[in-house]
């Protein structure tokens, strides 16, 4: 990814859907989640494999698109087997077909959950199996797209959420083959790019 100095200084790389001031739970009171980032080698780039959830009356994240992931189980030895087991219950894909590159520094989102992303290369094509209850569909976008900063802008959070009173932006992507990315999983996806900006992840050689 290239360097591009406009991100720092518009906060487009952020830790947190919250900003500091407004950040009133310390960590001992946030719920552990993790998720995957599946790296996908495919048709001569790079993509991301993304989910989006099932329509789910009450569920906030209902319909959205998201990584594999979730909630940390009590029976979980850590948080990479958080996103491994929640990646193939949810999509069907094994660990034996997950190779992680790395972790990026944990993700504080509104509804108070520290998010740990684990990036990870999935051999492909692997067949995949989808918990219907959960998962709507599954779709690729290729990184050099995500990669472009025309691709992507910075909404006011009161712009998508009138109640609000907050006032940090969103990161909201264009519309790709009718799925919009945004929010959380926006984020982390720039947070992505950054690491391997900064060298503490890298890609497998082909």
């Amino acid at each position: 990814m290239t360097k591009d100095p406009t991100y720092e200084e518009h906060g487009v790389f952020e830790n947190s859907d919250i900003p500091a001031e407004e950040h009133a739970e310390t960590p001992d009171s946030l719920r552990e989640a993790a998720v995957l980032i599946p790296l996908i080698r495919h048709e001569d780039q790079w993509n991301i494999l993304f989910i989006r959830r099932a329509s789910r009356p009450g569920d906030r994240h209902s319909g959205q698109v998201a990584f594999p992931g979730g909630a940390r189980d009590p029976s979980d030895l850590n948080l990479k087997h958080t996103a491994l087991r929640e990646t193939e219950e949810e999509i069907g894909i094994s660990k034996k077909h997950i190779s992680v590159l790395g972790e990026l520094t944990p993700y504080t989102t509104i509804s108070q959950f520290a998010v740990t992303a684990y990036v990870a290369h999935v051999t492909w094509p692997v067949k995949l199996a989808l918990q219907k209850a959960e998962v709507a569909r599954t779709f690729l976008i290729p990184m050099p797209w995500l990669e472009k900063r025309e691709n992507f802008e910075l909404k006011p959070r009161n712009e998508l959420d009138p109640q609000s009173s907050r006032r940090h932006p969103i990161v909201v992507y264009k519309r790709y083959e009718g799925e919009v990315l945004w929010g959380a999983t926006a984020r982390m996806t720039l947070n992505f790019f950054k690491a391997m900006q900064e060298n503490k992840i890298q890609l497998p050689q082909f």
